[in-house]
């Protein structure tokens, strides 16, 4: 069999695993699980990288089971937060849970009619009828209070203060692990790194309850941003899955605007691309770095992983209408709902409508429409070609009319190589 923890290591997804799980995948096939709080209505894509995790242990045979936190969800993990989450009540945990196990269901295989389709379970069915002293007895009996605050997560947020109910957030994930472990014959938990320690809380928790030793844990490095925060459902500056909530135009724009060392860790991450057609890309785009190669294949394939193919044809358009040459019928296909979409990323400026209808000279529209302060200025940028209308050079003496409108609304104006702005004609 392939090692599949060479092939996730070089993918960037191996952050770190327990002991004696790299020899158990040469030798046996079982269920996986990663588990997802429900505590945003959609996923981000800091997700993304355990949920393909995931995929490509059910691209090597094993049966990927997620786990939609409604139980824990209603607790909170303290992981990666230095203050106590707000509870969130049963209704929203609820819708929550519906956005996101919608979301799930186009991201892995749920073929019924395979060994290793998919499947989504919500911790809240064996939970909720879970007595508070049985609990205490079969679970809570086999943690010491040492083994619990010796958690990295608890360490960090022992000295501004826990409350009980966090802190017990462990004990659930345990037990999650162990019941799935015991129905699914689940043997692996995967998830991001700040889950470590609960992943071993679950592995513990199996050895003491069953003495067996073959449940195992693999966690994969935390999507950051620039700042060098993590992607998370409550944090400010996400890329959400959700299109209402990030447009497919601004998540296709979010890959495209990476650096070349992000985009070249980026591809191996978030596509499923062979390695030799990667390692050819890698090659082609350190060449000819202004060509943006990687940049352009990562969005294109995330974007119809996400999106669908129709939506990524239309960013793809988008981004051309600003960054490439196109002709004024590719130019007047791209729809008005991405003609909006680039309103929040271009300056736009507007002009009335009947100064266009009665023609008006090229420097007296840049000057009206404020793009440009003055006449000598405008003349100045015009004699160096410094101006372009809707993709084309201008003269001195070119006339703007009707017939420079797209959509019967808009003129795209581009000074200089990079400057971009959208004139709305009212």
């Amino acid at each position: 069999m392939q090692n599949l923890i060479e092939e996730l290591r070089w993918r960037n997804l191996v952050y770190d695993y327990t002991e004696g799980l790299e020899e158990f995948l040469t030798k046996e096939k079982t269920a996986v699980y990663l588990g997802i709080d429900p505590t945003a209505d959609s996923l981000h894509v800091g997700h993304l990288v355990s949920i393909i995790l995931l995929k490509h242990f059910q691209l090597a045979g094993h049966k990927p089971i997620l786990l939609i936190g409604g139980a824990t969800g209603m607790i909170g993990d303290p992981s990666g937060k230095s203050e106590e989450r707000k509870l969130l009540s049963e209704e929203i945990i609820e819708k929550n849970s519906f956005f996101i196990k919608e979301q799930l269901l186009n991201l892995l295989d749920f073929s019924e009619n395979i060994s290793n389709g998919a499947i989504i379970v919500n911790n809240y069915e064996w939970f909720k009828d879970f007595n508070i002293l049985n609990f205490l007895r079969d679970v809570g009996k086999h943690f010491t209070i040492n083994y619990l605050i010796d958690k990295e997560t608890v360490k960090k947020r022992i000295e501004k203060g826990i409350s009980f109910t966090e802190f017990s957030y462990q004990l659930l994930q345990a037990y999650d692990f162990y019941y799935l472990y015991n129905k699914y014959n689940c043997k692996i938990q995967v998830g991001g790194s700040d889950q470590w320690g609960n992943i071993t809380s679950g592995i513990e928790l199996i050895r003491r309850k069953t003495g067996n030793t073959d449940a195992y844990g693999l966690t994969c490095p935390l999507l950051t941003k620039s700042d060098g925060t993590k992607f998370g459902k409550t944090e400010q500056g996400n890329i959400w899955l959700n299109k209402k909530l990030t447009s497919p135009y601004k998540f296709y724009q979010f890959w495209i605007n990476i650096t070349d060392e992000e985009a070249e860790k980026y591809i191996k991450t978030f596509t499923f691309l062979d390695k030799d057609t990667i390692t050819d890309l890698i090659n082609k785009h350190k060449a000819k770095p202004d060509l943006r190669i990687l940049q352009k294949e990562l969005a294109k394939n995330i974007t119809i992983m996400i999106h669908g193919e129709d939506e990524f044809k239309k960013c793809k358009l988008a981004s051309e209408f600003l960054f490439e040459d196109l002709s004024i019928e590719e130019i007047q296909n791209i729809s008005e709902e991405l003609f909006n979409e680039m309103l929040n990323n271009v300056p736009t400026f507007k002009i009335k409508r009947e100064l266009i209808i009665n023609t008006l000279n090229i420097i007296d529209f840049l000057v009206s429409s404020k793009i440009i302060d003055s006449k000598s200025e405008a003349r100045r940028l015009i004699s160096g070609n410094g101006i372009k209308i809707n993709k084309k050079n201008v003269l001195l003496d070119t006339k703007i009319d009707s017939t420079f409108l797209i959509k019967d609304k808009f003129i795209l104006v581009q000074k200089g190589k990079k400057n971009f702005y959208i004139v709305i004609v009212e």
